[in-house]
C-alpha cells in the first residue's frame, strides 16, 4: 500500500514538473512581454554643466518613452545636455518607425552636430555611438570633447579674465563686446590646423584661444559661449548648412539679447591678413540675420553663414 502511495506521489510530481517545463517558453514569453511593456529607464541627475534652456529644435525631457522623431531628438539632446556618458532607453511597440528613426539619427553626423550645438560646450561630444537591439533597447555611449584637466584650466582662466576686464556697471552689450574684443586681441586663427588638419594647439576648443592664443572657428565659438553662459545669457552655436555647393564647415554664436536673437562671429571679426598684422572688426558683432546676409554679399557671396532655418528657427528674422 505504501509502495502504491509513493508511486502515486512520484507520478503526480513528475507530471506537474513536466507540465511546467512544457509551458516554460510561454511563461518566459509572457515575462519578456511584461518587461517590454514597462521597461525601466534610469535617468541619473545631470552634471553641473546642464543647460536648462529649451529651444525650438530640441527640448529637455523627462519622458524617455519616444513616440515620434522629435521625441528621439529630445532624448539625444537631454542625454548629451545632462552629461551622461551612457544612456539606455527603449522603443515602444506602438512607435513602429522608432528603430529606423534611431538609425537615421545615429548614422547622420549632421543631425548629431546640430544636437551638439545646443548643449553646454563642456557637454559637447567628440562622437556618439548608438547600439540598437532588435528587442527595442537603445544604448548610447557619449565621448566628450573636454577633459577634466582642460575644464579646470579654462574655468580658472575665465575667472581671471572676467575679474580683470568686466565691471558691474557694464550692460550685457558692453560685456559681450569687451569679451569679444579681448578674445580676438589675444588670439590668432590657427591656419596650420585649417590647412593640414593638425596642429600643436588645442585650437578646436576653448583651451586654444584662452590659454594658447590660437583658435579655429570651434575654439572662438566655445570660448565666447562659456563667457555668455557665465553672464546667464541664452545662446547656442550655429553651423553652416552643408547641403550646398562649395560650402565649407563653419560655426559661430547665436545670442539672445534684449528679447532678440543675434549673430556673433568672432572668427570672421578676426581676419587672417596678408600683411601678418592683427585686425579687430565688428562686422559680425551682434547682427540680425538680414544684416548677416548683407555683410556676406558682394562680388563673391560668402556661403559660410548660410544656415538651416529649420534647425535654427529663432534666427529666421
Amino acid at each position: 500500500m505504501k509502495f502504491i502511495k509513493k508511486n502515486i506521489v512520484f507520478l503526480f510530481c513528475f507530471f506537474l514538473i513536466a507540465g511546467v517545463l512544457s509551458r516554460i517558453d510561454a511563461i518566459s514569453d509572457k515575462i519578456a512581454l511584461a518587461l517590454e511593456k514597462n521597461p525601466v529607464v534610469i535617468a541619473t541627475p545631470p552634471n553641473t554643466y546642464q543647460k536648462k534652456d529649451d529651444f525650438l529644435y530640441v527640448q529637455n525631457t523627462v519622458d524617455f518613452v519616444p513616440l515620434s522623431f522629435q521625441d528621439l531628438l529630445n532624448i539625444y539632446y537631454t542625454a548629451t545636455n545632462n552629461g551622461y556618458k551612457t544612456f539606455t532607453f527603449y522603443c515602444p511597440s506602438e512607435y513602429k518607425e522608432c528603430l529606423s528613426d534611431v538609425e537615421k539619427i545615429s548614422n547622420d553626423p549632421e543631425t548629431l552636430t546640430y544636437i551638439n550645438n545646443f548643449v553646454h560646450p563642456y557637454n559637447g561630444f567628440s562622437n556618439v555611438r548608438t547600439v540598437i537591439s532588435e528587442t527595442g533597447e537603445i544604448n548610447i555611449t557619449i565621448n566628450y570633447l573636454y577633459t577634466e584637466e582642460e575644464i579646470k584650466a579654462i574655468n580658472e582662466k575665465i575667472e581671471e579674465i572676467y575679474k580683470k576686464i568686466i565691471t558691474p556697471e557694464m550692460t550685457d552689450y558692453e560685456k559681450i563686446k569687451t569679451i569679444h574684443d579681448y578674445i580676438i586681441n589675444n588670439t590668432k586663427y590657427d591656419v596650420e590646423r585649417n590647412t593640414n588638419e593638425e596642429s600643436t594647439y588645442l585650437s578646436y576648443n576653448a583651451y586654444g584661444p584662452l590659454l594658447q592664443g590660437y583658435a579655429t572657428c570651434n575654439g572662438y565659438t566655445d570660448a565666447m559661449a562659456l563667457f555668455l553662459i557665465k553672464m546667464n545669457i541664452k545662446n547656442y552655436k550655429v553651423a553652416t548648412e552643408l547641403m550646398q555647393e562649395n560650402a565649407s564647415g563653419h560655426v559661430w554664436n547665436a545670442v539672445y539679447l534684449n528679447n532678440e536673437w543675434k549673430h556673433l562671429d568672432l572668427t570672421w571679426d578676426d581676419p587672417v591678413s596678408e600683411d601678418g598684422k592683427d585686425y579687430l572688426q565688428h562686422k559680425y558683432f551682434l547682427i540680425t540675420s538680414q544684416e548677416l546676409k548683407e555683410a556676406d554679399a558682394g562680388e563673391v557671396v560668402v556661403k559660410d553663414h548660410i544656415f538651416n532655418t529649420r534647425i535654427y528657427p529663432e534666427l529666421k528674422k
